[in-house]
């Protein structure tokens, strides 16, 4: 419950503030969820993202996802900008 208040709070905080396309000027706070079991020993754990739609952040849940051999998973962070914050997405 707490954690959908919290999304839901941070979404009404960019509909309201009239920033420009993927800049923010205070990022959000950080969303706190259960990581489910892993489905075996084979799979990395992906983050969750901020993903920019309809001219607002949101946040979209972690999953498991097989190794992808030779490449790691590089988590997603802030960019503190002058005018604000801006979110980079998590990559291989």
């Amino acid at each position: 419950m707490k954690k959908w208040l919290l999304v839901a709070g941070t979404f009404l905080f960019f509909s309201l503030s009239g920033c420009g396309p993927q800049v923010v000027p205070a990022r959000p706070h950080d969303v706190v969820y259960s990581r489910p079991v892993s489905p075996g020993p084979d799979y990395v754990w992906i983050t969750g993202n901020w993903v920019w739609a309809g001219g607002n952040y949101r946040w979209r849940e972690g999953h498991w996802e097989r190794r992808r051999p030779g490449r790691s998973w590089h988590e997603g962070y802030w960019e503190k900008r002058n005018n604000g914050y801006r979110w980079h997405r998590g990559r291989w």
